[in-house]
């Protein structure tokens, strides 16, 4: 069957195993969040770490002594960056995702987790990236689930072309009648790792749609806030991550909940000391459960254009951003385990991905610390992904993913744009080897006024 025909080519796959390369004397951020480590080696084999030790007990058993020696004396190693909510193809179009994604694994990040989108496109670009036939990260998705009367909204007929939104695999409506063990392996079916649980949904769906995932071995990534299921009863249902800060100020609302398109106005007023008592116990079971908050907590800050943004929707933006800010800290400070999403890219003419905003943003509005912002961007990021086995950390049997920065991110976050180099799965992309596509548009985060997907 077309054996003698050569396939596509790979100029970015992985080394093979055997291909043992020894990175020297860096100053280690192994993502866990504890102190840097200074004069540290790490051996890569293939795709993968061997061995992560100081400098002084590198011996021919762990590092053979023909391996190349890469000297990263006065450099900084943080692992790989995880960006948990992406979207990459709402709607679909390849140049474009294919932009963003070669900027993301240049700019550091090795791995997202796409949020539900057409994942007609989705699967054959995380299929493309990473067998090496184009530059990007390693990509885990979710196949969209919401209720019925959800599905006129624009978006999931761009995520649905040629087909019927509700009625596909990728993206389905589910109602009493459905057969949720089969819904959920329709989703399996597409390669998803996880059902994304949107919106028009009771809580007593949501919790059955979450045991019917975990059953079939799949994660369950909710909203905040899934109307009229209650951020609180979200949380009950035992979902594994939920997104966006700004969707758990409904918890404890005084108006009902109804439907995705029917939100009742934020009240703003009872978040302003930074302590909500409702959002306190929210948090508290968060904490015991090991839910994770996709914060996306800079997404707010991508719409303060005032000469693109009429007084009203700058007015919102900015409140918005205040809230989110306020509410992952206080998420952060009851402990909960947060990762680092966007749920947008910026625009073509920007040299790095959207991701550096956001660990920015959660270190300046939010006062998160810097090694704590880093642990939100890999190890909490590949557990929202359920990744955290091989990836996330600097460590011995994870794959070598992993950025050289020649200045200290501990110091100032702004320091994440002096990448020198990136490893994933032992493939290095230098940066002096990115270029932005001149004609290319990866302006496709979330539209303007919309409150997060």
């Amino acid at each position: 069957m077309g054996h003698e025909i050569p396939g596509t080519p790979t100029p970015f796959a992985a080394p093979t195993a055997g291909s043992v390369v020894v990175y020297r004397g860096a100053t280690l951020i192994d993502g866990t969040g504890g102190p840097a480590r200074q004069a540290t080696t790490i051996v890569t084999d293939g795709t993968m770490i061997r061995a992560v030790v100081p400098d002084a007990e590198i011996t021919d058993e762990i590092a053979d002594a023909a391996a190349p020696v890469v000297d990263l004396a006065g450099r900084f190693v943080i692992p790989g960056l995880i960006d948990s909510h992406q979207h990459i193809a709402t709607p679909p179009d390849r140049a474009t995702a294919e932009a963003a994604l070669r900027r993301q694994v240049y700019g550091g990040v090795t791995a997202i987790r796409d949020m539900a989108d057409d994942l007609r496109q989705v699967a054959e670009l995380a299929r493309a990236a990473l067998v090496g036939e184009i530059p990007g990260p390693d990509i885990r998705y979710a196949a969209l689930m919401a209720g019925p009367s959800f599905f006129d909204d624009p978006r999931t007929h761009e995520a649905a072309q040629g087909a019927t939104p509700g009625a596909v695999p990728w993206m389905q409506a589910i109602t009493d009648e459905t057969d949720l063990p089969l819904a959920v392996a329709m989703a399996r079916g597409t390669g998803a790792h996880a059902v994304k649980i949107y919106a028009d949904l009771p809580a007593g769906t949501v919790a059955a749609l979450t045991a019917e995932a975990h059953r079939q071995g799949l994660a369950a990534w909710a909203h905040g806030t899934v109307y009229p299921a209650s951020p609180g009863e979200v949380v009950a249902a035992g979902v594994d991550s939920v997104s966006h800060a700004t969707a758990l100020a409904q918890e404890g609302t005084k108006q009902p909940l109804t439907t995705y398109k029917d939100k009742p106005p934020i009240e703003y007023d009872r978040f302003t000391d930074g302590e909500d008592p409702h959002l306190q116990a929210l948090f508290e079971r968060m904490l015991r459960q090991g839910t994770i908050l996709d914060a996306t907590a800079g997404l707010w800050t991508h719409y303060f254009a005032p000469e693109e943004t009429d007084a009203d929707s700058l007015a919102l933006a900015r409140a918005n951003s205040r809230l989110a800010a306020t509410i992952t800290a206080h998420a952060y400070r009851a402990g909960v385990p947060i990762s680092a999403g966007t749920d947008y890219e910026t625009d073509p003419d920007r040299p790095f991905p959207a991701l550096h905003d956001e660990m920015a943003f959660l270190a300046r509005e939010c006062g998160i610390p810097a090694a704590q912002v880093i642990r939100s961007a890999t190890l909490v990021g590949a557990m929202s992904m359920g990744a955290q086995d091989v990836m996330g950390t600097v460590a011995a049997d994870k794959l070598a993913n992993f950025a050289v920065l020649s200045a200290n991110p501990l110091d100032d976050m702004t320091h994440l744009g002096s990448i020198e180099f990136v490893v994933k799965r032992g493939h290095r992309y230098d940066r002096s080897d990115y270029h932005q596509p001149p004609d290319a548009d990866q302006g496709t985060g979330t539209p303007k006024g919309h409150d997060g997907r």
